[in-house]
């Protein structure tokens, strides 16, 4: 088993379209694996994983600059465990022919066929480059595919490890990884996939999805969104702001699943701020020089994140750095790529800060006298990867679910729907497309093929063929009349 020795050079079109056919070549050998044979190949790609976690936390710290070894293992590392294993034990359900309900009022038996689609294309970031690689490929492999895997060209060393975990365990017909950059990822995306994985950002979604579009590959788009976290007026302010600060603290802010702005009472603006503030205080009593703290992934994003509150403050908003006083005057660190825990109040609608999504570790703070007010706002813009609400399941919560969009819904706590592998995890809009997670993503990664079945002593298409007799006609004609007559009388009842 072979890998690319430099995993930062680019892979040529030529090269990768060569590792594409021998992938198709072995697919078309055993174009629907058993179950076994799935199983096996899942548990040697995470035995790839799991016999270089060491090295890959060690990778992960230095492309981040630092990132806690813990925080690496529970969430990028090990994160896809409990998934995995819910897969493995579905497997069999899942691949299992399911029966339709008859055609023609009972005549055509029909079965519908779970069959893989061939050869998978994976295109993974930076913030989790390597649970979201490989969460993905694992769903692919349980369906029956080949998996090709583009790692982010942000954490060069993760990929190097990553690559050649996988090379250790896994043949190029099976799974392979390749690294490179900018026309790597293009040259990836041009391929003619069977289906094309992508999660990252909707500015890049909208190039691979382009070229996909190109080649008719159906593409999954996990995306992210600006994420509102709304507290309800019967919410618990205290409890709350415990809740959102961890979730816009995770991993320093650089979560596609974190909340982006709160909305809380204006009666209960500085309780929020007090507890915000506290709740912080608690996760970071340090920050400058805390070890625990994750570093902004390059400088190009510490730019963009500094550059957001920057234009925030210019347009009127207040800045609420929330480190201990001995640390105000160290911070923002340049060098470590450390941006302090930061509320911003009283934001302008024009601010910059409202358009994107921020990737840091950073609160936008509205408040609201009556809670529609904060419905509307977030009905309004695009929908997000996920919404939070804080407080009862009230008529305000379902009033919530009912005139907003988002990928999931979350209430009292971060990410909820994310930890079930019983339902699927994607977006909507302008967060993603398609989803993953069990079973879901079994089916995002297989070809769901009818297979109807005639014993007839007839053929069907004769009757729609001409000669078209006065009987015929007569016929089509009462028929017409009859659907117009049901129809009416359902309306009018």
């Amino acid at each position: 088993m072979s890998v690319t020795t430099d995993i930062t050079a680019e892979v040529s079109a030529a090269e990768l379209q060569r590792l594409l056919d021998a992938q198709r070549a072995a697919q078309s050998a055993d174009p629907i694996p058993d179950a076994a044979t799935r199983r096996d190949r899942i548990d040697r790609l995470v035995a790839a994983v799991l016999e270089h976690t060491d090295e890959l936390a060690e990778a992960l710290a230095a492309d981040y600059g630092n990132r806690p070894a813990t925080t690496s293992m529970e969430i990028d590392i090990l994160g896809a465990l409990q998934s995995i294993t819910y897969t493995r034990e579905h497997l069999e359900e899942w691949m299992a022919p399911t029966t339709a309900e008859a055609g023609l009022g009972g005549l055509i038996p029909t079965s519908i066929q779970h069959r893989p689609k061939g050869v998978v294309g994976v295109i993974g970031p930076w913030n989790f480059p390597v649970v979201l690689v490989f969460a993905p490929a694992v769903e692919a492999l349980a369906a029956g595919n080949r998996v090709m895997i583009k790692f982010s060209d942000m954490t060069p060393r993760t990929a190097e490890v990553f690559a050649r975990a996988v090379a250790t365990r896994m043949s190029p017909e099976e799974v392979v990884v390749v690294g490179g950059g900018l026309a790597t990822a293009q040259a990836f995306s041009e391929l003619r996939f069977d289906h094309l994985f992508f999660t990252g950002s909707p500015k890049v979604g909208r190039l691979v999805a382009t070229a996909a579009g190109r080649n008719l590959v159906p593409v999954t788009l996990e995306l992210g969104g600006k994420n509102p976290a709304i507290v309800g007026p019967d919410g618990d302010i205290a409890d709350a702001a415990v809740r959102i600060a961890g979730g816009r603290m995770l991993n320093n802010g650089q979560v596609c699943l974190s909340p982006d702005y709160a909305f809380v009472p204006a009666s209960k603006k500085q309780e929020f701020i007090d507890a915000y503030r506290a709740a912080i205080g608690t996760y970071f009593p340090t920050f400058a020089d805390n070890p625990d703290v994750v570093s902004i992934i390059n400088d190009a994003n510490y730019t963009r994140v500094t550059g957001l509150i920057d234009d925030a403050k210019a347009t009127g908003a207040t800045e609420i750095v929330i480190v201990p006083d001995d640390e105000r005057h160290r911070l923002p660190l340049t060098e470590a790529r450390r941006i302090p825990p930061t509320l911003l109040v009283d934001v302008a609608a024009d601010a910059a800060i409202h358009g994107e999504e921020i990737f840091g570790p950073v609160l936008v703070l509205h408040t609201y006298d009556h809670i529609d007010e904060a419905i509307s706002y977030a009905s309004a813009g695009e929908h997000p990867l996920s919404s939070y609400w804080f407080g009862g399941d009230t008529p305000d919560f379902q009033r919530f679910v009912l005139n907003t969009t988002s990928g999931a819904v979350s209430r009292n706590d971060f990410a909820l729907s994310y930890s079930n592998d019983d339902v699927p995890f994607g977006g909507a809009g302008m967060s993603g497309s398609g989803a993953y997670h069990g079973k879901a993503g079994f089916d995002t990664f297989s070809h769901h093929r009818p297979i109807a079945q005639s014993d007839l002593p007839v053929a069907l298409v004769p009757n729609l063929l001409p000669p078209l007799t006065p009987e015929r006609v007569a016929g089509a004609a009462a028929m017409a009349a009859g659907a117009v007559a049901d129809t009416v009388s359902r309306l009018q009842g």
